[in-house]
């Protein structure tokens, strides 16, 4: 159950984030379209520098995620390459919690808010990156675990290069919305890849996982023939296309409900502080003569 555990977890901490920021963004968006700025983070509370629940939720179930993956790293028994992903997902996730730790100090902190909003999405690109080279290197391979995590990878590298790209042109609210519902599809395609190739209910036809042949459990699946291998990895695609079609229904639905909900009610950053706050720093200065009339 290691693996369907782990994807568990990942759909559980990225599902949910990627559907706040899209809620959130969206809300942003559409108050005023040409106030719009991509943040690190978008605040619910009235009070900028008071974080919600979800991410002090995040605060504490990131570190217990990591230590859980050392933990497989150290006590998994199945082949080098699996094992050794443990460890670097354990790094991973190490990374975005020290993330989250950077921008929550950068909001209580005089000292670190003068840090640009464009440095901390370039971290977070290259904290994506970080987790594209691990899964390449530590997981990927050929056959159905192959197809299932390299697919995965490029959701991940997508997300790295809308980060960066909000680094540079934070006003983009299309790679904002790309990256939301990157978050969202990284989450469902991780529930799917824990479903897949870690039980014996959802493995394609004609394979199974090795633990059912060597007593060992771990994410690769063995096909008795090539055309079985073959149609697995077609059918992951197929499955793959599937996701991607109920991701973007599930973004622009949301996006729909977002832009009902900034026509009857003020919700968040999206409508209070930060709103006041970006049409002031973004008001016309006005000449002295006229302020003098006055």
């Amino acid at each position: 159950m290691a693996s369907l555990a782990t994807h568990f977890t990942a759909f559980l901490l990225l599902f949910p984030t990627g559907l706040r920021r899209l809620f959130s963004s969206s809300s942003l968006y559409l108050s005023n379209p040409s106030l719009f700025r991509s943040k690190p983070w978008y605040f619910f509370s009235s009070a900028p520098k008071s974080p919600g629940f979800d991410l002090y939720l995040l605060l504490i179930a990131l570190p217990i995620s990591s230590f859980s993956e050392l933990f497989l790293f150290l006590t998994f028994s199945g082949p080098s390459s699996y094992r050794f992903a443990f460890s670097q997902q354990s790094l991973t996730l190490l990374f975005f919690w020290l993330l989250l730790l950077f921008i929550l100090l950068r909001e209580h902190t005089d000292s670190l808010s003068v840090i640009s909003e464009g440095l901390v999405f370039v971290l977070v690109g290259i904290t994506f990156l970080i987790e594209f080279s691990f899964t390449g290197s530590g997981i990927s391979g050929l056959g159905i675990t192959g197809a299932v995590y390299g697919l995965l990878g490029r959701l991940t590298l997508l997300c790295a290069l809308c980060c960066l790209y909000l680094a540079l042109k934070p006003t983009a609210f299309w790679a904002e919305f790309v990256l939301s519902c990157g978050l969202v599809f990284k989450g469902t395609w991780a529930l799917q890849a824990g479903l897949s190739l870690g039980t014996d209910a959802f493995v394609p036809k004609g394979c199974q996982k090795l633990s059912a042949v060597t007593g060992q459990e771990t994410a690769d699946l063995k096909c008795g023939l090539q055309e079985d291998s073959l149609r697995g990895v077609a059918l992951m695609n197929l499955l793959f296309v599937g996701h991607a079609i109920l991701v973007l229904v599930m973004g622009v639905v949301l996006f729909g409900v977002s832009s009902l909900s900034s026509r009857g009610s003020r919700f968040g950053d999206a409508h209070g502080p930060l709103l006041a706050q970006l049409e002031s720093e973004n008001a016309p200065i006005r000449p002295i003569h006229e302020l003098e009339l006055e």
